[in-house]
């Protein structure tokens, strides 16, 4: 049996846990940053018929109008800015039946400093139009990540950091750091609320999975980088250092992302907690280019130790992505829509490979799981089934 079968069977035997949860009513989701790489999983996952606590009504958030590659999904989708407080109470105010909120948008700004105020008055502004008028909400599902452990630079790690692996309880870092802002936002909103609202952080590392829309999609950037480097005859060549290239880490699944967070939506044991997830197994990028490589029928090239820059690389090809899209009849989109260089050049530059301890969340229930080897096969092909690559 699967563990997401396994999974729906306990809810449906189990009603103290699950079926309970708002004494039987209908459930109704509100994602905010539903067109996500964690976003586009959940509204995946919730809009399954055996879909667990459902079956769920979905609202969908995202400041894009709706792309096309997402409008064959059931949910109402709600084109707003988060961050324009005006945009926000004409628009989500009037969804007075959500019974649970979705976290999973982030905006990156030039300084920590304007995360920070940014991020959390995203938050903010959604929370200030749901409480009044939402008056069914049970759960925030906030979702942040693995620099909750290692700060927002370098410097604040090897100063500061804990070491790995990581684990709920190690103590924030005495550094700004927009995941700290909305768990704060988050505390003092539930202290006003009382008992009756209840939430859940999540904690994942780099994640593989499928969104051209997302800031922090490693696995679509580098496919796209082998799609170049395959239409222009061009080696395959791994842009980052020693560390990541030799040592182990670990990554987080969308999918099971998703998975966590609803379990926490819905689990009584998981209620008022934060959570690392990630796929419980380690994997270094030699491995990854390996799979990569094999997925596009490129060759490897020896590794020299010598990091380069794929944001620099890959500026002047534009026009030839044009060209791949043309010629393989994808999904329009553009270099810089569907690449993101500099997330790229970071990921794999790191000086620190997170491996985060999963012992809380299986204690507790949850004993999903991803083969990180197999994830990546998986997403490349749902990103050809999307026709966003050849």
């Amino acid at each position: 049996m699967s563990w997401y079968s396994w999974w729906t069977g306990r809810i449906r035997s189990d009603a103290n846990d699950f079926t309970a949860v708002g004494n039987g009513r209908p459930k109704v989701a509100l994602v905010v940053g539903i067109t996500g790489i964690v976003g586009t999983s959940l509204a995946n996952l919730l809009l399954k018929p055996d879909a667990p606590g459902g079956p769920w009504k979905m609202y969908g958030v995202a400041r894009r109008a709706q792309p096309k590659w997402f409008v064959d999904r059931q949910i109402e989708y709600v084109q707003c800015d988060v961050l324009d407080g005006a945009d926000v109470q004409t628009k989500i105010a009037p969804l007075k039946d959500v019974t649970h909120l979705f976290w999973v948008v982030w905006v990156s700004r030039g300084s920590e400093e304007n995360n920070c105020a940014d991020n959390g008055k995203m938050f903010q502004n959604v929370l200030d139009a749901l409480l009044p008028n939402a008056g069914k909400l049970q759960h925030v599902v906030l979702q942040t990540g693995g620099k909750h452990y290692v700060g927002t630079s370098s410097s604040t790690w090897k100063s500061h950091g804990n070491e790995p692996p990581f684990k709920e309880d190690m103590p924030r870092l005495p550094s700004p750091n927009f995941y700290y802002t909305l768990e704060d936002i988050l505390f003092d909103t539930v202290k006003r609320e009382g008992v009756s609202l209840t939430w859940s952080v999540h904690r994942p590392n780099v994640i593989f999975g499928f969104s051209p829309c997302s800031l922090m999609n490693i696995l679509g950037s580098l496919a796209v980088y082998a799609c170049i480097c395959k239409h222009e005859g061009l080696p395959f060549l791994f842009p980052g250092n020693n560390l990541t290239w030799e040592q182990l880490g670990d990554v987080s699944d969308a999918d099971l992302v998703a998975e966590q967070e609803l379990w926490a939506a819905l689990d009584s044991s998981a209620k008022n907690q934060a959570f690392n997830i990630s796929n419980g197994d380690v994997f270094n990028y030699k491995r990854v280019w390996s799979l990569l490589a094999k997925q596009f029928d490129l060759a490897v090239p020896d590794y020299n130790g010598q990091p380069t820059s794929l944001r620099e690389a890959m500026k002047d090809n534009g026009p030839v992505w044009d060209g791949i899209v043309q010629k393989h009849g994808l999904v329009p989109t553009k270099l810089d829509e569907i690449a993101n260089w500099r997330y790229v050049d970071g990921v794999l530059n790191t000086s620190l490979l997170g491996i985060s301890s999963m012992n809380k969340s299986k204690e507790l229930g949850f004993l999903g799981f991803r083969n990180t080897e197999a994830s990546v096969g998986h997403w490349i092909a749902k990103m050809r089934q999307e026709r966003l690559i050849p």
